[in-house]
């Protein structure tokens, strides 16, 4: 039988998050042929190498280095069997059996690049995050500094779309990120420029410019422990911020340079308010 999915979930230093995905997997998904790829980048604690005995049938891969996200994210996907391949947060959780569905989904789809699935946090509030729009000078603008207070920019996290719904948008998140593995090695995979952050755009954004269509299935959801392994310090906001301007850079530079202009300006300005408020 031939593997219709790979799930891969790099991780850092969240082993209980991680053990508590991988329970969800094994839990929910059924009448699949799957794989589990785990890939640990380099995290400070190894008690994830407990996880190796507790679940055998899955595979584990130790990083020397962390190179980021997206590198891990590629180097795991290289050794991948599956039809499609799922990148999924180790700080996330499936929430049941409707993998069977969104995978014909998927299948019944021409032209199909994408999905991603409907995610709330621990507190059960929906994540806007689950459906969003390609960054351009209006809802980047609004996103910044309009909704400055709940930073729920309405143009941008596609508020005309049901949290229930099935609908075509631009941009997914990465955090639950299904593809076809022949799509993703034809794009060129996550872009290793990015440490962390910025990749599922710039991907989403990368198979709509190939013609493929990304799709967000309001039906399915996911419980995301937003954040449980980021220390919001300098360097996430180094890291966050310098994410969008890779962003901008390689879209906007040379094509739009009057978007692109504005848009830094205010990457750079939003970044200095935010690293005041750190103090």
């Amino acid at each position: 039988m031939n593997t219709k999915l790979s799930i891969v979930i790099v991780n850092y230093n969240v082993t209980q998050l991680l053990r508590n995905c991988l329970l969800s997997i094994q839990k929910y998904i059924r009448e699949i042929d799957y794989e589990v790829i785990v890939i640990d980048n380099a995290s400070t604690d190894i008690s994830w190498k407990s996880l190796i005995t507790e679940f055998p049938d899955f595979h584990f891969i130790a990083s020397e280095n962390n190179d980021g996200f997206s590198k891990a994210n590629n180097k795991a996907i290289r050794t991948a069997k599956g039809e499609y391949v799922l990148i999924l947060n180790p700080d996330t959780e499936l929430e049941g059996f409707y993998m069977n569905a969104v995978l014909r989904f998927a299948d019944s789809q021409s032209d199909f690049g994408c999905l991603g699935v409907r995610m709330h946090d621990a507190q059960g509030a929906f994540l806007p995050e689950s459906k969003r729009s390609v960054p351009d000078m209006f809802n980047s603008f609004e996103k910044l500094f309009v909704n400055f207070k709940n930073n729920n920019s309405k143009s941008y996290y596609r508020n005309d779309v049901d949290e229930n719904e099935i609908a075509e948008v631009e941009v997914i998140t990465g955090a639950f990120f299904l593809v076809k593995k022949e799509v993703y090695e034809k794009v060129g995979g996550l872009d290793e420029s990015y440490f962390m952050y910025g990749e599922d755009i710039d991907l989403c954004y990368t198979l709509l410019r190939n013609g493929f269509k990304n799709y967000y299935y309001g039906k399915a959801s996911i419980l995301h422990c937003k954040g449980e392994s980021t220390v919001k310090d300098e360097v996430y906001l180094e890291r966050f911020y310098g994410a969008m301007q890779i962003f901008i850079s390689k879209y906007y530079k040379e094509s739009k340079p009057f978007q692109y202009s504005f848009l830094s300006a205010g990457l750079r300005l939003r970044h200095k308010i935010e690293k005041i408020k750190l103090k």
